[in-house]
């Protein structure tokens, strides 16, 4: 039996940024004789088997995923992997070599959590991103935490692990995976294609609470994300803030926070409001609701055609 299973859930992938993750995985301290790997295929044009070596692995598998979608990607990583104890690592990952042993060392050290996660994700852009786009780091799941921090109740969103390297045990995956229906609006949460929702990741750790766990960040895990230079273009920032209130909308629906519809008597405020703004102030400003009330019409629509959101 396998102490870890390290899922990669992909779509076409750069294969420059896979190769380093992969190479990341090659050199962990952790013995490879202790842990799986999994490469999920989510649908790529280009199928990976033909050109991904895992061989360097003695518990490596290609796996192909045929239905688009990374929530679906991450279930069947969730029913393929064998150990107590997931991590999941995207297709633009770097962990520091003792990542892994890490994981199992707080696994071990924190019974009381069902999710953490890496504390420490430095970027590495492909170009220098010019200054004004720190505001928005955030967005791109870059993060210092000072200490290790914890708890058990859902609602400190500081404790809750991001996607990059997070770790779950095997009862909150199938927890969730439970709470995945095909009518489930958790569907909408994650990446399908170019879409930019996100939200998945959040919900699968939140699951921890679900079961009476908790949750928590450690400064001792530690990866390097890797972003392209369209990633730090005000385009792209610009649908990603737009992709990440949606899903928090949707997520915050899901579990129980119904959220306010849009009060139009606000309108003038909201104008005023942006008057102070520079241009790129209001079209950041613009993005944030329109992702919001795009979310409040889909639950409507959602919930008008299938009932309960869950």
């Amino acid at each position: 039996m396998f102490s870890l299973s390290i899922i990669i859930c992909t779509h076409n992938p750069r294969f420059d940024y896979l190769s380093q993750t992969l190479e990341a995985l090659r050199k962990q301290t952790f013995s490879p004789k202790k842990w799986e790997l999994l490469l999920v295929d989510n649908a790529s044009d280009q199928p990976l088997a033909e050109n991904i070596d895992l061989h360097w692995h003695p518990h490596a598998k290609h796996i192909c995923e045929v239905q688009l979608g990374l929530t679906r990607a991450r279930l069947r990583g969730i029913r393929e992997a064998k150990a107590d104890i997931l991590v999941f690592v995207d297709d633009d990952n770097v962990l520091d070599p003792d990542y892994l042993e890490n994981v199992e060392r707080i696994g071990q050290d924190w019974p009381m959590l069902g999710a953490w996660g890496g504390g420490q994700i430095r970027p590495k852009f492909e170009q220098e991103p010019p200054p004004w786009t720190k505001t928005y780091w955030s967005f791109l799941a870059i993060r210092e935490t000072e200490r290790d921090i914890w708890s058990n109740i859902g609602k400190l969103d500081q404790t809750i692990p991001c996607g990059a390297g997070l770790c779950v045990r095997r009862t909150v995956a199938e927890r969730y995976a439970q709470s995945v229906v095909n009518k489930s609006m958790r569907l909408l949460l994650d990446r399908c294609g170019n879409l930019l929702t996100s939200g998945g990741d959040l919900d699968l750790a939140l699951t921890s609470c679900d079961i009476g766990l908790g949750m928590g960040q450690f400064t001792a895990l530690c990866l390097t994300h890797l972003i392209p230079h369209h990633r730090v273009t005000e385009d792209y920032l610009l649908k990603l803030a737009e992709g990440i209130l949606y899903s928090s909308v949707i997520l915050g629906h899901i579990r129980g926070k119904t959220p306010p519809k849009p009060n139009w008597k606000l309108k003038p405020f909201q104008f005023l409001a942006r008057l102070k703004m520079n241009a790129r102030q209001r079209r950041f400003d613009r993005a944030i609701w329109k992702g919001k009330y795009s979310a409040y019409k889909d639950i409507e629509h959602f919930i008008a055609k299938n009932g309960s959101p869950h």
